[in-house]
């Protein structure tokens, strides 16, 4: 343990499962980093829905429990944020909490555009705090070690790549039409849901995007309303009908600054697709293969036999990104949950040291930019370049 351990004073903003998600790797992050020199206090939970925040409470021990976000900000004892609520809040809830002196984990897309993104950057490099994103998967230690094989050149040059995001959370009809299907609420819909990840992911492996084009599509165009308060991706009927205002299903080619090229597809409506998340990575002397399915494994072809060449399953161990916070040796399974410990650890880390650790709102604010680009592909039939202004 380290010599000295101080507590950090954290809420939670929103206590759906993401909510939950973040409050348990606080909890969790003494047992796999117990030299971390902060230790979280879970000092208040805020949820608008009634009854919530306090159940949270009394289940993970918080001290306070509200409705209004707005009085953990105002609390001095709260350091540290995770902003966990709807898109369409996080340009609120983060501005406010960054303004008020508090560190910002805040899950992505970070609002409903670039334009939000950069906002909430901009609070938080005016107020000097620090502030962690959640793209999640970078910090799996399969991908950390795939980056490295492109990085070391392992692979010659790359040549091209495809990341898939396919998801069935939206593919009952009677998915309950929550704001994820509001254009208002719920941004660009699976852009902003999965694409964002898959946007985060390409850069993290293959550096800056220079121009996408994109067609997108609505494969449920009616949902019923929902009667009374939702959790997750439940389910409604006998509700007034209304229309999903944004988009199901994405498929873009990409163009990164380096010249490889890509293809990045995206949809919430793939029956028979439950987390079908990775990527496959190619170059002129090898490949690389990675299933969120099976986290701890790559597909590895490297060599000179350029024909032919075998594919090698490796399962990353102690020595790969922070795998040996969790296992002791290799093909001991991580899971989802690991994930998010890795990224509490990344933004309390940041906070002791004052320097950035894990995904950044720079990243959060790139990938925004690109989904952007992506929207504005899709009604115009063109290639477009992301730009550092983000008009949709």
């Amino acid at each position: 343990m380290a010599d000295t351990v101080e507590t950090l004073g954290v809420a939670v903003v929103g206590f759906g499962w993401m909510g939950r998600v973040h409050t348990q790797a606080y909890a969790r992050l003494p047992h796999h980093y117990p030299r971390l020199p902060l230790r979280p206090e879970l000092v208040a939970v805020a949820e608008e829905v009634p009854g919530r925040a306090e159940r949270a409470a009394g289940q993970y021990g918080f001290g306070m429990a509200t409705r209004d976000w707005r009085e953990v900000a105002a609390d001095p004892r709260v350091r540290a944020v995770s902003v966990t609520a709807p898109n369409f809040l996080h340009r609120e809830i983060g501005v406010a909490m960054a303004e008020a002196g508090k560190h910002l984990w805040i899950e992505k897309p970070v609002g409903l555009t670039a334009d939000d993104a950069r906002a909430v950057a901009d609070a938080v490099t005016k107020a000097g705090v620090q502030a962690t994103v959640g793209f999640n998967y970078r910090g799996a230690p399969a991908v950390e070690t795939a980056r490295d094989l492109v990085a070391s050149g392992e692979l010659g040059t790359v040549t091209h790549a495809r990341v898939r995001l396919f998801s069935d959370y939206a593919a009952h009809p009677e998915a309950a039409l929550t704001w994820r299907y509001e254009r208002e609420r719920g941004g660009s819909g699976v852009l902003g849901d999965l694409a964002s990840h898959g946007v985060d992911l390409a850069r993290f492996l293959l550096g800056e995007i220079a121009a996408v084009t994109a067609d997108t599509a609505v494969f449920v165009p009616e949902r019923a309303r929902p009667t009374g308060a939702t959790e997750g991706h439940a389910r409604a009927s006998g509700g007034a009908r209304g229309p999903v205002e944004n988009e199901d299903y994405v498929s873009c080619l990409l163009r990164f600054a380096s010249g490889a090229r890509g293809v990045l597809e995206a949809c919430r409506v793939s029956v028979g697709e439950q987390n079908a998340y990775g990527f496959e990575v190619h170059g002129t002397r090898g490949a690389v293969f990675w299933d969120f399915r099976r986290m701890n494994e790559l597909g590895v072809s490297r060599g000179t036999d350029y024909q032919d060449q075998p594919v090698s399953t490796v399962y990353v161990g102690p020595g790969d990104g922070e795998f040996g916070a969790f296992q002791p040796g290799a093909a001991n399974a991580m899971g989802y949950d690991d994930l998010k410990v890795i990224e509490a650890h990344r933004f309390l880390r940041s906070i002791a040291e004052g320097t950035p650790y894990g995904a950044t709102l720079t990243d959060a604010v790139r990938a925004a930019t690109v989904l952007d680009a992506m929207a504005r592909s899709a009604r115009t039939g063109s290639w477009v370049s992301p730009e550092p202004s983000s008009t949709p």
